[in-house]
């Protein structure tokens, strides 16, 4: 039997006023319109406005700001000119305080409503660099050949395609301001419609680039690049195929300085490949360790495990004030860097582990850091969160745990099961502003026993 093929349904082309109510995770004012909601890009709570549709679904629509009608007193005029097609954030039109203020919310919100928890103190947000902070990115290539020009940056913020910016006010200045360089670089070479992405990563004192290329550049592509690292000062490594096989070509590997940030406060460098994970923002990286050291309230007689401890960030300073700190990280290549890097700071009170902090019961139960006991816990997981490892925790006995997280939601869930299962408080709670001018949340809570 032959299916019945949907129509698409057709769009109403002229803009609909509304009246903004609020502002959804994803940082979109939130309307209702014949009871139905509309998330709208560019609008904000308190606002009249009238807005594009630009897709409707069954449980809600979306569209675009088209004018402000009645303008909140926290709108401001965004600081980069490509604002209004980029989607490479989403928040430049609301001012810096009134950010930072609806993310503390948002965490508390989902810490009340989901986990069923709330914080006996509420920490002060902790703000940093608001501009030129984002230190790692993964930058688009097209060359566009109805336009006769090369794209980089990010996509655009309604559709699939890279938006047409020469600048990102975000980005750190070492690759921000040097776009349109990207583009007449990209724009001479043989290989130019097969160069789909450059990877960032910038250290305290040098960036790194990675060129991702789908066919062998030639001799005169390789040059181009050289030469261009030479003259901005860059590492540039190739990337011809899977991420193993990404590779140093300028400088000579026995004259590169690598990347590294140091926390100066404990006396300890971080060295880091262009492909590690590391925190983007170093103006908050620079507070949020010190603040997690300081909420540990660590004597220097405590046994402390790191979970998802990735290169040592919170490892090594919690090792300068406590007896042991045991790091456990998925990923083998980290976990040999952290090894190196503890080494390199002299530090020998650490061990580490690699483990699948997201495993099934089987996998994580056999597990020899699992069978002794801590004073104390620190974990930074990814957007999902700490299910599973948190299922372990009453076992553990610490009596003081710091979660970083990285979103309110799995924050929120994890919250309600160390409170209602293990027996936890909820002490303390406040969020970081990791990634300025976006709706992304960053949190940090303590809990005690």
């Amino acid at each position: 039997m032959a299916r019945r093929r949907t129509r698409k349904q057709r769009l109403p082309q002229d803009p609909v006023e509304a009246e903004i109510e609020s502002l959804s995770h994803e940082g979109r004012g939130v309307a209702h319109i014949d009871g139905k909601a509309v998330f709208v890009s560019g609008a904000l709570p308190g606002e009249k406005v009238t807005f594009i549709y630009t897709s409707k679904n069954r449980s809600h629509d979306e569209g675009k700001i088209e004018e402000v009608l009645t303008a909140s007193p926290d709108r401001v005029e965004p600081k980069c000119e490509h604002y209004d097609i980029c989607g490479g954030c989403s928040l430049q039109h609301l001012s810096s305080e009134a950010q930072i203020k609806y993310k503390q919310q948002s965490m508390l919100d989902g810490l009340k409503h989901l986990g069923k928890v709330e914080p006996a103190e509420v920490f002060e947000p902790m703000t940093g660099d608001s501009w030129g902070y984002r230190r790692k990115a993964r930058l688009g290539v097209k060359f566009v050949y109805k336009k006769d020009k090369v794209l980089v940056g990010f996509r655009e913020r309604h559709g699939g395609f890279l938006a047409d910016i020469n600048s990102c006010v975000v980005l750190h200045e070492s690759v921000g301001l040097k776009l349109e360089d990207f583009q007449k670089l990209i724009y001479q070479m043989d290989s130019r419609d097969s160069t789909p992405q450059i990877e960032v990563a910038v250290g305290d004192e040098n960036t790194a680039l990675i060129i991702r290329h789908l066919k062998p550049l030639s001799d005169q592509d390789t040059e181009l690049w050289i030469g261009f690292a030479q003259e901005h000062s860059f590492q540039l490594y190739l990337q011809p195929k899977g991420p193993d096989t990404v590779h140093l070509i300028w400088p000579e590997a026995d004259q590169n300085p690598g990347l590294y940030y140091e926390h100066k406060a404990f006396d300890t460098k971080v060295a880091f490949g262009p492909q590690d994970f590391f925190q983007v923002n170093s103006s908050i990286n620079t507070q949020m360790v010190p603040r997690a050291v300081e909420l540990l309230k660590l004597t220097g007689s405590e046994r402390v495990l790191d979970l998802f401890c990735g290169l040592g960030n919170f490892t090594l300073p919690i090792a300068r004030n406590a007896t042991q700190v045991t790091g456990v990280e998925g990923d083998l290549v980290m976990v040999k860097r952290a090894r190196e890097t503890a080494k390199a700071n002299g530090i020998d009170n650490t061990e580490y582990f690699v483990c699948n902090l997201m495993g099934t019961e089987l996998e994580l139960k056999s597990e020899p850091w699992l069978k002794k006991q801590y004073d104390c816990i620190l974990l930074d997981p990814p957007r999902s969160g700490a299910k599973e490892i948190i299922e372990y925790f009453g076992k553990l006995k610490a009596k003081r745990i710091v979660y970083v997280s990285c979103h309110p939601a799995t924050l929120a869930r994890d919250a309600g099961e160390l409170v209602h299962t293990h027996g936890y408080k909820l002490v303390g709670a406040g969020v970081m502003d990791m990634f300025p001018q976006t709706a992304h949340v960053e949190s940090i809570a303590v809990f005690e026993r």
